[in-house]
């Protein structure tokens, strides 16, 4: 389903130096669609930032497209870190939003190549980092 929703130059720009630790280092890009027309950044956490922190970022009751760079422990021990991008579509956001940034997520998976694991959160349970994102990513590792 497309919703005309495009991404912003500065959004693959940033990912680009995000991915390979150029620039600014960041920990994540909190991204959000403006005018019901463009995703842009909405916020970055530098690299001192924790996963608590970045779910504090995202609002309550609003979607958005988070995309941060995960450290942990593989199931065999070795530490490692994967990009994810969570979509947090909450249930207490507005039916209009949440169709919006659900059918609006290609384009910036698109823009965000190189992102190999996607995950959709619609409350705060499903942002647990131990019981919820954890277990997906080390599928990946």
């Amino acid at each position: 389903m497309s919703t005309g929703v495009v991404v912003a130059d500065e959004v693959t720009s940033t990912f680009n130096a995000f991915k390979l630790g150029q620039g600014e280092k960041l920990k994540y890009i909190i991204y959000k669609i403006e005018d019901k027309k463009t995703i842009v950044t909405e916020k970055t956490g530098e690299k001192g930032k924790t996963y608590d922190d970045f779910c504090a970022d995202l609002p309550d009751d609003d979607c958005r497209y988070g995309l941060i760079d995960l450290d942990f422990t593989t199931d065999d021990g070795r530490p490692t870190s994967k990009l994810v991008l969570i979509t947090w579509n909450p249930d207490s956001g507005s039916i209009r939003n949440k169709m919006l940034y659900s059918g609006s997520k290609e384009a910036l998976k698109t823009a965000l190549n190189g992102v190999g694991i996607h995950i959709n959160a619609t409350d705060h349970s499903e942002l647990d980092l131990e019981a919820s994102i954890l277990p997906i990513c080390r599928k990946f590792a």
